[in-house]
């Protein structure tokens, strides 16, 4: 299933035409998601070895948020073109936050970024998260980027955004049910 992000109205990218996000239930509790970028000049922070890390958002990062329907708790896995990645889980709104201990490491893969002088037309970063950490359940999803630009621009992406600055854990940001494994 092809899902697209919108960008925040506040923070209208520049030379990205559109981010999309492929996302495929590999089995019962295994989730690879492939964010596409379109567009040129898109900034890329350097590999680096895949280890969890803090602050990837600061600069072009791809998100997953997920909750339980009937619940207030949420959980957030952060993506780096790094390698490097990150998940936490949340009481509620932006509080409570915590590290969210993970019995499988996520799984990190993009495509080599362009030589220097070369700008992408297209650029793609799979990220494969075990879910068996996340409670069974229909689960509410959120996806998202930040995307940054080799001029500084910064646009943040979402399928759904809500009233006033851009806000991932908003949420109205929960908007596409994945039904519980089979």
């Amino acid at each position: 299933m092809k899902l697209k992000l919108v960008p925040h109205p506040e923070t209208p990218p520049g030379s990205i035409d559109a981010v999309e996000v492929e996302l495929f239930m590999t089995d019962g509790v295994d989730m690879l998601l492939c964010y596409a970028v379109m567009g040129s000049g898109l900034l890329l922070p350097e590999w680096q070895s895949p280890e969890r890390a803090d602050g990837l958002w600061r600069t072009t990062c791809f998100e997953l948020f997920l909750r339980p329907r009937d619940s207030g708790a949420y959980f957030e896995f952060n993506f780096s073109p790094s390698s490097r990645w990150a998940a936490y889980a949340f009481d509620s709104h932006r509080e409570g936050m915590r590290p969210m201990t993970l019995s499988v490491d996520p799984d990190v893969d993009r495509e080599a970024p362009p030589e220097p002088g070369e700008s992408a037309a297209h650029y793609r970063l799979d990220a494969e998260v075990d879910l068996s950490d996340v409670p069974v359940g229909p689960l509410l999803m959120g996806l998202a980027a930040v995307i940054e630009e080799e001029n500084g621009t910064k646009s943040y992406w979402a399928l759904a955004h809500p009233p006033g600055r851009p806000d991932f854990h908003h949420p109205d940001c929960f908007v596409f049910e994945l039904p519980p494994p089979a």
